[in-house]
C-alpha cells in the first residue's frame, strides 16, 4: 500500500460504488410502490425482501471466506457488479411475481458475491488509523449515488407519472459504467491462502468459532439490532401511506442520503480520533430517535426531519462497523470476517423483514417502529458496556 490514505484503488472502487448506487437507487424509492401497484401485499414485499437480503448475505459470507482463499478479490468484484447490472432490466420486462422475484435475487447474488472482497481490498487500503476514512468516503461515494439515482427518478417521474418500468432499463447503463471503471484496479497476481478445491460453504461458519472474542462481543449485539431492523421500504411505505404522493416520498429519501453521504467523511474522521465505539453508539441513538418519532408522527416537516436524522445513523454506522470488523481479525482473513458477520447480518434481516410485515399487519406500523427504537437503546448499551476502547484498533 502507498503511503496515501486515500489510494488510487480506494477512489476506482468509490466511483464504482457511486454508479452502481445510482443505478439501484434510482429504483429503490419507487419499488415498494411498484410492487404494491402489481398487487405485492406488505407482507409479500416483506417475504421478498427478507429471501433477497437473506441470499445476498449468505452469498457475502461465502464468497468472502472464498476470495481469502483464492487471493482473486478483484475477480468477486467484477462479477458481483456485473450480475447487479444485468438485473435491473430483467425487473421491467415483467410483473410476473416469479420474475420479479428472480431478478431481485439475481441482484442481491451480485451483491453478495462482491461485497466482502471489495471490502476487504478497501482494509487492505488503509491501517487502523486509517479505516474509519477510508471506509467513510466510500460510503460517502456510495450514497452520492443514492442521492442521484432518486433525483433522477423524481425528475423523470415529473413527467411521466407512475411510469415506472422505463427506470428499470435506464438503470443498466450506469451500472455498465461502473464495471468499465474495475478494469482500472491494478492487481497483482493472486496469491492463494489455501487451494480452493479444499473450500466448503460452511468454512465462514468455522471462521464465527474460530475468530477472536472481541470479534464476536462486536458483531453478537450488531445481529441483534439487525434482527428488529426492518428494510427501509417500510419507512418510505408508511410516509406513502400517510397520505402523501410518489413524489414527496422520493424527494425526503433524496435528502436522507444527502446527509448520508455529506456525513460519511467527516465521521469516518471522527471515529479515527475519538473511536469508532463512540460514533457508532451515538448512530444507534439516533436511530432509536427516528424509529420512536416514525412511530407517533404523520407530518411532513416530522417525517423529513426524521430521515435527515436518518441519514446521520448511516453515516456513523455503516463504514463505521465495517471498520471496527477489520480491526478485529488478520489481514488474510477480512473477507471471511467481514462476509461471516454480513451473512448472519443478512439471515437477521430477512427474519426483521418478515417480522415487520406480520406485525403492521396485526398490529400497527407504529408498533413496528417503536419496538425497533427500543432494541437500539439497549444494543447501544450492551456495546458501551461490553467494549473498552482498546478493543477498536
Amino acid at each position: 500500500m502507498s503511503g496515501k490514505v486515500i489510494t488510487r484503488t480506494v477512489w476506482i472502487l468509490s466511483l464504482v460504488s457511486l454508479c452502481t448506487d445510482i443505478a439501484s437507487e434510482m429504483l429503490y424509492p419507487v419499488m415498494p410502490v411498484y410492487l404494491s401497484s402489481i398487487g405485492f401485499s406488505v407482507l409479500f414485499i416483506g417475504i421478498l425482501e427478507g429471501l433477497a437480503e437473506a441470499i445476498s448475505g449468505l452469498g457475502k459470507g461465502y464468497f468472502g471466506s472464498l476470495s481469502d482463499r483464492t487471493g482473486n478479490r478483484i475477480g468477486f468484484v467484477r462479477w458481483g457488479y456485473f450480475l447487479s447490472a444485468v438485473s435491473k432490466p430483467l425487473l421491467g420486462i415483467s410483473r410476473l411475481p416469479l420474475v420479479v422475484f428472480g431478478a431481485r435475487t439475481l441482484d442481491r447474488v451480485g451483491k453478495g458475491v462482491r461485497t466482502a472482497a471489495r471490502d476487504a481490498m478497501l482494509a487492505g487500503e488503509s491501517t487502523p488509523a486509517t479505516r474509519g476514512r477510508v471506509f467513510g468516503l466510500h460510503r460517502a461515494m456510495d450514497t452520492t449515488g443514492a442521492v442521484l439515482g432518486p433525483a433522477f427518478a423524481l425528475v423523470w417521474l415529473w413527467h411521466a407519472p407512475e411510469s415506472f418500468r422505463p427506470l428499470f432499463f435506464l438503470a443498466f447503463v450506469p451500472g455498465i459504467l461502473a464495471i468499465g471503471l474495475l478494469f482500472g484496479v491494478k492487481t497483482t497476481k493472486p496469491q492463494p491462502v489455501l487451494s480452493p478445491k479444499l473450500y466448503r460453504f460452511r468454512n465462514f461458519l468455522d471462521y464465527w468459532r474460530n475468530a477472536d472474542p472481541a470479534y464476536r462481543r462486536l458483531i453478537l449485539p450488531l445481529l441483534l439490532f439487525t434482527l428488529f431492523n426492518s428494510s427501509d421500504y417500510f419507512l418510505l411505505l408508511h410516509i406513502r401511506q400517510s397520505g402523501y404522493s410518489d413524489i414527496t416520498v422520493i424527494g425526503i429519501y433524496i435528502g436522507y442520503n444527502l446527509i448520508y453521504a455529506l456525513a460519511s467523511y467527516p465521521l469516518g474522521i471522527l471515529a479515527d480520533r475519538f473511536g469508532l465505539k463512540r460514533v457508532l453508539v451515538l448512530g444507534l441513538v439516533m436511530f432509536a430517535v427516528v424509529y420512536a418519532g416514525m412511530g407517533v408522527t404523520h407530518s411532513l416537516l416530522g417525517f423529513a426531519g426524521l430521515f435527515l436524522l436518518y441519514g446521520l445513523y448511516a453515516a456513523a454506522t455503516e463504514g463505521i462497523t465495517k471498520a471496527w470488523i477489520s480491526n478485529n481479525c488478520r489481514g488474510a482473513d477480512t473477507g471471511t470476517a467481514i462476509g461471516t458477520f454480513t451473512a448472519f447480518q443478512s439471515l437477521c434481516a430477512m427474519l426483521a423483514s418478515m417480522l415487520a410485515g406480520y406485525l403492521a399487519l396485526v398490529t400497527s406500523m407504529a408498533t413496528v417502529f417503536l419496538v425497533s427504537g427500543g432494541v437500539a437503546v439497549v444494543v447501544a448499551i450492551i456495546i458501551v458496556s461490553t467494549h473498552k476502547p482498546t478493543s477498536e484498533g
